[in-house]
């Protein structure tokens, strides 16, 4: 089943840019730029093909790891049903029922359209991956973001200093290659970098895509009513931290390094850990 993933077009299309990027930077700029043959050249060689095996290692990663599935015989606590009745917030436990699966949501859980079931701490549904981003492969997409940004911004590096020294000769052709080409990877890394550092700001807050246009709503409901409103889930920076890249920050940059994650099925908020 998890195979069956790898049959899409977008994913395919990662898959051959990935390798048309690995190709052309190793081969036509780092080449033109000091020579592959050269110390300089094997070093930088060295240290892109590094950067762009974590790249594949994360893809493959997010792809296979499945988000997490809402079990079956999943019921909310009673108590802490009856709990967040008076008290909402509480432990994140509202009884939320899903009217699509015709069961009950687990805190920070959604239903996605597209894989038809509830996923344990949705942020979203990507098609680059043919997968949801949840629970369980959030860390493997999170490293994936910043080693593809890594890359993208190394290769555009690598391009700019090659195209600086090289002599074009007249060559209209080779000329405009290499002005799309650089036009497109500062594109993509423009684009990557500016994931990141999205991603960077939901882990540091502990929060989700689609946990933060639920905050900016109930942020300015509360704000009409004369009350503040501050996300339950975030308890601080380093926990935000640890709670998604894990507590060994040997491990942190690790796509599959995910012992640390319980079952997805209950969260510590701001209150517990006061």
């Amino acid at each position: 089943m998890k195979c069956q993933r790898f049959f899409s077009i977008p994913l395919s299309a990662v898959f051959l840019l990935m390798g048309f990027v690995y190709y052309i930077t190793l081969f036509v700029f780092i080449e033109d730029w000091v020579g592959l043959q050269s110390s300089a050249g094997s070093l930088n060689a060295l240290i892109f093909t590094f950067f762009s095996s974590l790249c594949l290692v994360s893809f493959l990663a997010s792809v296979l790891i499945d988000p997490g599935q809402v079990p079956a015989s999943y019921v909310p606590d009673l108590e802490q049903t009856r709990a967040s009745d008076q008290q909402p917030n509480k432990n994140g436990a509202q009884s939320r029922h899903c009217d699509k699966c015709f069961t009950y949501k687990p805190p920070r859980a959604h239903h996605c359209r597209v894989c038809r079931r509830c996923v344990l701490r949705m942020d979203h549904h990507c098609l680059w991956i043919n997968n949801c981003v949840g629970y369980r492969n959030y860390k493997a997409f999170f490293v994936l973001v910043l080693y593809a940004a890594i890359g993208s911004i190394y290769s555009t590096v690598v391009l700019i200093s090659c195209s600086f020294q090289k002599d074009f000769g007249g060559r209209f052709h080779l000329k405009m290659f290499y002005v799309i080409f650089g036009a497109g990877m500062i594109a993509l890394s423009g684009t990557l970098g500016t994931l990141l550092v999205w991603h960077i700001y939901l882990t540091i807050h502990n929060m989700t895509t689609i946990e933060y246009h639920e905050a900016v709503r109930a942020e300015w409901l509360a704000r009409k009513s004369g009350q503040n409103y501050r996300h339950p889930f975030n308890l601080s920076v380093y926990k935000n931290i640890t709670s998604v890249l894990g507590p060994n920050m040997l491990k942190w940059l690790c796509p599959t390094a995910v012992s640390h994650l319980k079952d997805g099925l209950a969260f510590p908020i701001l209150r517990d850990s006061s």
